[in-house]
């Protein structure tokens, strides 16, 4: 896919790569060049620890919002494909 940057600088990430990457409006982006290649991540959601019963569980530092079940689809996908190699 070919996109063209705009006399600000500015990219557009096409909508079936945002889809894909599950990247929501406002999301905060890790943006570097490495070798001459230009990378793009999503940042890590902030978590923090907390103590649910005899468990330490991670909970999110902000809220969130709710997994689409294309998400977990995808997710689970790549996972039993991993598995199998």
């Amino acid at each position: 896919m070919t996109i063209t940057m705009d006399a600000a600088g500015r990219l557009v990430i096409p909508s079936e790569i945002r889809r894909e990457a599950a990247l929501e409006p406002g999301a905060p982006l890790e943006v570097r060049c490495r070798d001459g290649v230009i990378e793009i991540e999503p940042q890590p959601l902030p978590v923090k620890l907390q103590r649910k019963g005899r468990l330490l569980v991670a909970a999110p530092v902000r809220r969130t919002p709710p997994l689409r079940a294309a998400t977990v689809e995808r997710t689970r996908r790549r996972v039993a494909q991993d598995r199998s190699r």
